[in-house]
């Protein structure tokens, strides 16, 4: 009897100490890291991200267009993709592109965070920028600087 009490206590504590990385408001984060494209990013959620990886000096080398399919790459990345899944993206010429891919998500505090890469090709040129943002709990992503 003082077996099966001990055993249950056991796993209590070891279920009490698992955490979740879920997400809060949308859904859940990383539940549905299933690498499936979803809806493009609005740019409610697109805004906190700023410039995200590409900085002041790589994001005016972008016109407005180029710089909203790359936040849309990094949203997409950090908010649904598989750990290593790159997810591109590309103007209309051809003459720009990128990809990101995120890290594994891991938790800081009770806030949802992944590293990420992007790499931008600017007429050929690639250049390669790393970072981490953490999910805000409207759904949206801070990169931190």
């Amino acid at each position: 009897m003082k077996s099966q009490i001990a055993l249950s206590l056991i796993a209590v504590l070891l279920l009490s100490a698992c955490s979740t990385t879920s997400g809060a408001k949308g859904g859940g984060t990383f539940a549905r890291l299933t690498g499936k494209s979803s809806q493009p990013a609005s740019s409610g959620v697109l805004a906190p991200l700023g410039n995200g990886l590409l900085g002041s000096r790589l994001a005016a080398s972008l016109d407005p267009a180029d710089r909203k399919s790359a936040l849309q790459a990094e949203y997409q990345a950090l908010e649904y993709s598989p750990a290593g899944k790159a997810v591109d993206w590309k103007n209309s010429s051809g003459s720009r592109s990128g990809e990101v891919v995120a890290a594994q998500p891991y938790q800081v505090g009770s806030q949802n965070c992944r590293q990420y890469t992007h790499t931008i090709r600017i007429d050929g040129t690639p250049q390669t920028t790393r970072g981490t943002a953490c999910r805000n709990e409207d759904g949206s992503w801070t990169p931190l600087i």
